[in-house]
């Protein structure tokens, strides 16, 4: 762990869930850490739940490249130095193609898509100069389709092709880069409300866990698509 200590990770979407339950696996290892989400008091709640003395909270948008931007450079302002970067930040809405509204698509598009390019844009100086790591939350849905998923499907697939594209640009400059795709985590997404009923599922831990081997991994050795699902499925 010791490899990892005072290292610092900027996780977007990190007031809840996966960008939450990654926060709290990267502070564990000694890792300082800035989390970002449109809601200023969820965002700064959640940084006090975590740490305050570790943890930066940012109001960023990921839609808007300037607001990513300002992270970064409140980030550097702040610690001198960016070594990995987790694009967390997403949403879903589900629909049959002839019912989905142009809106949700824009916004799952703006956040799912651009979001992670503008999170990736806006720290890149900062991961060329630590030789860092660029890590985006994908989906299995990136790779297997479903109906009333048309929208969610193309963000997904998009961010499985970009990531592995960006995997292949940014390897000249010592730059790691995954995407990670889980299956069915216990989170708020799609308004559930993360109970007992979900404990089949994978945790936030789990991925904040996996996170963590993946920042440990010898230099050498890049897992670039990692799909992570359930053990068992739900028994109904």
């Amino acid at each position: 762990m010791d490899q990892l200590k005072d290292k610092v990770a900027y996780i977007t979407g990190g007031s809840k869930g996966i960008g939450y339950g990654i926060a709290q696996s990267l502070l564990g290892a000694g890792m300082r850490v800035a989390i970002s989400g449109r809601d200023k008091k969820r965002i700064e709640e959640a940084a006090a739940s975590l740490d305050r003395e570790r943890v930066i909270p940012i109001v960023s948008d990921v839609t808007r490249l300037e607001d990513e931007e300002e992270a970064v450079k409140t980030i550097l302002y702040r610690w001198g130095q960016v070594d990995a970067v987790i694009a967390n930040a997403g949403l879903g809405h589900f629909a049959p193609v002839d019912e989905l509204s142009p809106d949700h698509w824009k916004q799952m598009i703006d956040t799912n898509l651009t979001g992670v390019f503008h999170t990736l844009k806006a720290a890149l100086p900062a991961l060329k100069e630590s030789r860092g790591y660029y890590i985006t939350v994908a989906s299995l849905a990136g790779t297997n389709f479903f109906a009333s998923g048309a929208g969610y499907n193309a963000t997904k697939f998009g961010v499985v092709g970009f990531t592995q594209a960006a995997m292949l640009d940014l390897r000249p400059f010592d730059i790691k880069v995954s995407t990670i795709m889980p299956g069915s985590v216990a989170t708020h997404f799609n308004n559930n409300e993360p109970s007992e009923k979900d404990a089949w599922k994978i945790q936030p831990e789990d991925l904040g866990e996996l996170v963590l081997d993946l920042l440990k991994m010898h230099p050498r050795t890049l897992p670039s698509k990692i799909e992570v699902r359930p053990s068992r499925p739900d028994k109904k």
